[in-house]
């Protein structure tokens, strides 16, 4: 059996809400680097290490057990004291940290030599409260003043970061009874002395202000950290998701991580009932509730938890843009890209407060809309909605569409703002076929399938709300979009899409994966859906471990770049999904194999954002892309869209029908989900492969709830 190489970045990341903890291996935290402890984007610990008599530990074995907690074994190097050398590997030491508001740290050294040992533990912490954004970019400014307080009294240590009315605080104490402290030189010291088979254990307790927020570290050691607050929410939250049974190991821990990644990455809306939240996009960087990101996890969620879409349409409907403002890019109607609370924002230097860069995210509230209608049959989700679906279907038709051609197209107003709007959102991902970057406004292939399927869904729920005119309207305009578009983007000779149109109305032919979403949006005929399978599954494009952003025949592909030919597991599951729309049932179940067996390969089978595009061969495994989000929401949520193309479900709540195509590939033969919700209703279903075709057995639930129908339905029906 060959061997298997587990895959993932050399740390330890835990966290809880907006509290992120990132260290090395071996649980310090190097200076300078980005590792840190974060609290609403400012990283309030940029520096920590442990010593004995001043010399450092030695790992022996660490990571996170949990995507709060973590636990590494260390041990002594040789070092002296005033009585002796003591040798290495005589003192164990294991560092055991919680996350929940503030961070809760334990200490537990055990002598096992057989002389007694006296010697200083000594904890050497710096802070530098710097943004999170000059942390990524590795440009920090000190702006403000940095005080730090030693009170013997309460032993307690506060260090506090003021630049005006902006303010950050860090306090580190000892549980109430704990060992004394003596505080010197910018160092905890702790006099220590154990007899042979003698331990000794402290807590450490760092809490967190903002000025606003106090958040107090939990008192309860790490064994007991079960029984926190927020980890019998996740368990809860666990318990309602829809769970899976196979066979295939590995796709069960690709399904079953990103349960766990969705748990980790709730974050919780205030004033709500404790089981609605929104997903965050991604850890460490984002953190912080995103327009896009939130959105496209929403849709993955809706056959796994749907309520995740009521949180997404609340927060981000509350942040809907009411007037026009270039710094920050926000037009009337234009759903948010990305809200920040550190520094830059809170004094405007960056225009993330919240900052409206983002050309897709308005479409995508009106589908996810649609969607949450219906995986739920609530249709009063929809009215309590409906004025912000209306200033969305102004913001496509008068902002959108920048020059009133039909087309949606972008550019920025500000002078901080992004130069690329859509998912692949970095300065260089959209270049011409000679790798020259395209410039100026910019109409890429996608958002035009992104507007047409949001009239095309807004129209079902007009129709619905028994607004028959209005749907009519947005069903009229759908149809021309559908012929203006392939008229305009599809070239004959190519026979292909173009990526985009440039700010002269000139078809841009490099071949990326985007035109896999105009499948996903229905945009595209059928008599030309097998060519754009064809092409994305051609060698240069479909690397294996699933297709590429970009070709590798382009000028300007790397496979280690961010968006020019790495491999997005959320961008094939999209893909996937378009797919078998159009029929092509073993295309689309080669992509869930190709991206289920990626999984299998990184730490803990937990899907990073992203992933180099090298060819896979009997000699390469996947590379994760250096600085990746992991865990991230929408690479988690994949595994759920790949499911739903698996199965082809397509809940249909307001008529109380359960939609079903299974289509069970050789590698996947058996399959059970259960507390699967439609509505109000649960559902057990069990698929068994038989021969070519897929059996399936409802386990519980309405049987007759339950119609077996062509998941290819066409241009015309949504997913």
């Amino acid at each position: 059996m060959p061997f298997k190489v587990e895959v993932g970045p050399p740390q330890i990341s835990i966290h809880q809400a907006q509290t992120v903890l990132i260290t090395e291996p071996d649980g310090q935290i190097g200076w300078p680097s980005d590792k840190g402890l974060y609290f609403r984007d400012t990283r309030v610990i940029s520096a920590w290490a442990i010593y004995a008599n001043g010399e450092p530990w030695e790992l022996l074995n660490g990571g996170a057990v949990n995507y709060d907690t973590a636990r590494i074994f260390l041990t002594n190097r040789k070092f002296l004291t005033e009585d002796r050398e003591i040798e290495p590997r005589t003192l164990a030491m294991v560092l055991s940290r919680a996350v929940d508001r503030g961070l809760h740290e334990d200490i537990d050294i055990a002598n096992h030599g057989q002389e007694p040992i006296r010697f200083n533990l000594e904890i050497a912490v710096r802070s530098d409260f710097a943004d999170i954004f000059e942390v990524k970019s590795n440009r920090i400014v000190r702006r403000g003043r940095i005080t730090t307080e030693w009170s013997d009294h309460a032993q307690r240590w506060r260090t506090t970061y003021e630049n005006g009315d902006f303010r950050r605080a860090v306090a580190i104490r000892t549980q109430l009874g704990g060992p004394s402290i003596i505080y010197a030189n910018g160092r905890l010291t702790f006099d220590i002395a154990l007899a042979p088979g003698e331990s000794w254990h402290t807590c450490l307790l760092y809490d967190l202000t903002d000025g606003q927020h106090h958040m107090t570290a939990p008192s309860v050691c790490m064994h007991e950290a079960d029984t926190s607050n927020h980890r019998r929410s996740a368990r809860e939250w666990q318990d309602r998701v829809l769970k899976i049974r196979t066979s295939n190991e590995e796709f069960y821990r690709f399904y079953h991580q990103a349960i766990e990644d969705m748990a980790a990455l709730r974050l919780p809306i205030e004033g709500t009932d404790h089981m609605v939240f929104i997903p965050a996009a991604g850890l460490p960087w984002f953190v912080a509730p995103f327009g896009r990101d939130s959105l496209i996890v929403s849709l993955q969620n809706m056959l796994i938890y749907p309520d995740f879409a009521r949180g997404a349409l609340d927060v981000l409907g509350r942040y809907q843009a009411t007037e026009r403002d270039d710094w920050r890019d926000a037009e009337p109607g234009k759903i948010l890209h990305e809200i920040r609370y550190g520094e830059l924002a809170h004094f405007k230097l960056i225009p993330h407060t919240p900052y409206y860069g983002t050309a897709d995210a308005t479409m995508l509230y009106l589908i996810v809309l649609h969607a949450a209608w219906r995986a739920t049959g609530d249709l009063s989700l929809v009215e309590k909605h409906l004025p912000n679906a209306e200033a969305c279907l102004h913001w496509i038709d008068n902002y959108g569409d920048r020059d009133g051609d039909g087309f949606q197209e972008y550019q920025t107003r500000s002078t901080a703002g992004y130069e690329n709007m859509a998912w692949k959102d970095s300065g260089d991902s959209v270049s011409y076929e000679d790798g020259t970057l395209v410039k100026g406004p910019k109409a890429l292939c996608e958002l035009q399938g992104y507007v047409y399927d949001a009239w095309q869904r807004m129209a079902s729920v007009f129709d619905a709300l028994g607004k028959t005119q209005r749907a009519a309207e947005l069903r009229a305009k759908a149809g021309a979009l559908f012929k203006k578009f392939n008229d305009t983007f599809w070239d004959e000779e190519a026979g292909f899409y173009a990526y985009t149109l440039d700010g002269e109305k000139r078809k841009v032919m490099s071949v990326a994966s985007n035109p896999g979403h105009l499948l996903f949006s229905g945009i595209v005929p059928t008599e030309r859906a097998g060519a754009v399978v064809s092409r994305l599954l051609a060698p240069d494009m479909e690397s294996g471990w699933g297709i590429r952003t970009l070709s590798a025949k382009h000028k300007r592909y790397n496979p280690y770049s961010y968006q020019n030919g790495s491999v997005w597991p959320h961008d094939n599951a999209i893909i996937a999904l378009g797919f078998r729309r159009y029929g092509f049932v073993n295309e689309a179940n080669r992509i869930a194999r190709a991206i289920s067996g990626a999984a299998s390969y990184f730490l803990s089978n937990q899907m990073p954002e992203l992933y180099a595009g090298i060819e896979h061969n009997t000699y390469n495994f996947p590379v994760q892309y250096i600085g990746a989000n992991v865990p991230q929401a929408w690479a988690a949520g994949s595994a759920f869209a790949l499911l739903q193309s698996i199965l082809g479900v397509r809940p249909d709540a307001p008529n109380g029908r359960l939609y079903i195509d299974p289509q069970l590939p050789a590698w996947l033969p058996d399959l059970e989900v259960h507390d699967l919700r439609l509505g109000g209703h649960h559902f057990s279903l069990r698929f068994r492969r038989n021969g070519e075709g897929t059996d399936y057995e409802v386990l519980s639930g309405d049987p007759h709830a339950v119609i077996r129908q062509d998941f290819a339905s066409g241009p015309a029906l949504p997913i």
